[in-house]
């Protein structure tokens, strides 16, 4: 069978997690590995152009600057050339054969535009965010306020938008969303809800890019069977305030963009203020951890 799929790593400041990522895609049935740095300074894309120099699948795209992931993403989607895309994060491992059960996955139906697959903790465990329904506000005060434990009573009120604590399915299974770590992408559905919304510069925009295809008629699945090792957070761990600011700021923007007419303008101006409070507290937590690590060192 000819190779049918592209992939898209975004790299920044990946380190040594670079490297085994891209030995796992090259092991795959790949047609192009398009690697799009975001102007890091830690050699991990050096390290990598100089060890898989002659692989003429290897694609590198340098950034003279960090354009956010969206950007990044549509960029290397702009050199692909095959009816599938897969974009990856470059922290995480795709085990063997995971790249082709999503294809297959992908293949079964026509109105299939996405899969993604088990995003595994090194223990082996199911991350959260794999699988998930979109966080609506309802959803979201759900989780902020802890009351999922009341599902019982009532699953359509207090149900969570993750679902990594169902039982995990035997087959490929539909869901409203999946995460952006791993995304495999039909070309012509990608093409046809315009790409990734630049808008973002680091999380939610996958949330976004699953919300346009259910608009556009895409089905998205997650398929249990391909299984992908994910260093979760690690690329983040070095600038958390800056990484939770783009987080929060990438809520604000799903939540205004998809539910602002959907809900009272008093209860959207809510959640806006809950969003920003949470950051405001996301942000004290980091502050007093630093200290705390400034006064527990050694004079």
């Amino acid at each position: 069978m000819p190779r049918s799929c592209d992939v898209v790593v975004v790299n920044y400041n990946a380190g040594l997690l670079l490297e085994d990522c891209v030995i796992s895609v090259l092991a795959q049935d790949i047609n192009r590995l398009v690697l799009v740095d975001n102007a890091s300074h830690d050699g991990s894309l050096e390290q990598v152009a100089t060890r898989f120099a002659a692989d003429e699948r290897l694609l590198i795209l340098r950034n003279p600057s960090n354009t956010g992931f969206a950007a990044a993403c549509n960029l290397g989607a702009s050199h692909c050339e095959q009816p599938h895309i897969l974009f990856l994060n470059p922290d995480t491992v795709l085990q063997p054969g995971a790249l082709q059960g999503m294809i297959d996955a992908l293949r079964h139906t026509h109105d299939l535009g996405m899969a993604g697959g088990l995003l595994c903790n090194f223990d082996g465990s199911e991350q959260p965010g794999g699988r998930r329904v979109f966080p609506t506000p309802r959803r979201a005060i759900v989780r902020a306020l802890n009351l999922s434990g009341l599902a019982w009573l009532s699953p359509r009120l207090f149900s969570d938008f993750l679902l990594h604590r169902e039982p995990l399915p035997s087959r490929p299974t539909q869901v409203e969303a999946i995460s952006g770590a791993c995304m495999l992408v039909k070309r012509e559905a990608l093409d046809s809800v315009g790409g990734w919304d630049e808008g973002y510069f680091l999380h939610c925009e996958d949330l976004d890019l699953c919300m346009r295809f259910r608009q556009e008629g895409w089905k998205v699945c997650f398929v249990p069977q391909a299984r992908i090792f994910h260093a979760w957070g690690a690329c983040s761990r070095t600038r958390p305030v800056f990484v939770e600011w783009h987080k929060h700021r990438g809520m604000i923007r799903f939540y205004g963009k998809f539910f602002r007419e959907d809900y009272p303008r008093v209860l959207s101006w809510s959640i806006c203020a809950g969003v920003w409070l949470r950051f405001s507290f996301v942000v004290g937590y980091h502050w007093l951890a630093q200290v705390g690590r400034m006064l527990g060192q050694p004079r």
